[in-house]
């Protein structure tokens, strides 16, 4: 069997890399720093070329003592998990077999706004709600990968709630709008999809707490009020003031 076959490597919620073979599928914890760099970041791209690698790794020595870095952390590499990484061509990548998280929420958010994608096939609770790239690393290439990542995730979330919604799923719709919220608690576009699909279930009473809870919260921590969209959902539904009835004067005698 493949060494590699049975590989996982996390990085939401911070690094880890599972090889197959070790008590208790034990992560590999002592791989120097440079070397989850080398990993995370063939986790993120396709099949860079070695160039490519040692610039975004090593950026701020001289190409190359980047070169040099790159050979050593492949080296160290080699020695703990065998044929993680494959060369060809002067390009590097992860083994065919190696498991990575955010590849599969990625898949999994790509599914989910896929309109083709069958209703059944979307919820994977294991890799849609949770986890942030890689918390306290700083390189440019993971702060740009996060950013991008955590907006595929939100918009997925969101898109997931409205179309179980409509396939009547109400309860697994809501489910999946909070967890939009909680992801982004100040973001308006997954409160909007929460007030929708208590709309949709005929919880009108719901939809007008779930929409005021947003506004009292928007308006202690920005100070300012929801669009015009969010109004617009529960336009029509907030009770009308009644006007209080004038008593006639009595002319004075």
């Amino acid at each position: 069997m493949d060494a590699t076959a049975h590989v996982r490597i996390g990085l939401l919620d911070g690094f880890t890399l599972q090889p197959c073979g070790r008590p208790g599928g034990a992560a590999v914890e002592d791989l120097p720093h440079g070397v989850q760099r080398l990993v995370a970041l063939l986790g993120l791209v396709g099949r860079p070329t070695r160039t490519a690698v040692a610039g975004s790794l090593w950026p701020d020595v001289p190409e190359e003592q980047a070169h040099g870095s790159l050979r050593s952390a492949l080296w160290r590499l080699q020695k703990v998990v065998p044929g993680l990484v494959e060369v060809s061509g002067g390009a590097l990548a992860l083994a065919a077999g190696v498991r990575v998280d955010v590849r599969e929420l990625a898949e999994w958010a790509r599914a989910v706004l896929d309109p083709g994608t069958p209703l059944d096939d979307l919820l994977v609770p294991d890799v849609g709600p949770r986890g942030e790239l890689l918390p306290g690393w700083y390189d440019d290439w993971v702060i740009v990968e996060r950013e991008r990542l955590r907006q595929l995730r939100m918009h997925a979330l969101e898109a997931l709630a409205g179309r179980l919604a409509d396939g009547g799923r109400y309860g697994e719709a809501v489910q999946a709008a909070y967890a939009a919220v909680r992801a982004e608690p100040l973001r308006e576009s997954a409160h909007r999809a929460v007030v929708r699909v208590h709309l949709a279930e005929g919880n009108l009473a719901e939809a007008l707490r779930a929409y005021h809870a947003f506004r009292t919260l928007l308006d202690d921590e920005l100070g300012v009020a929801p669009s015009a969209q969010m109004d617009g959902l529960v336009a029509g539904l907030c009770p009308r003031q009644r006007p209080v009835a004038r008593l006639a004067r009595v002319p004075a005698r």
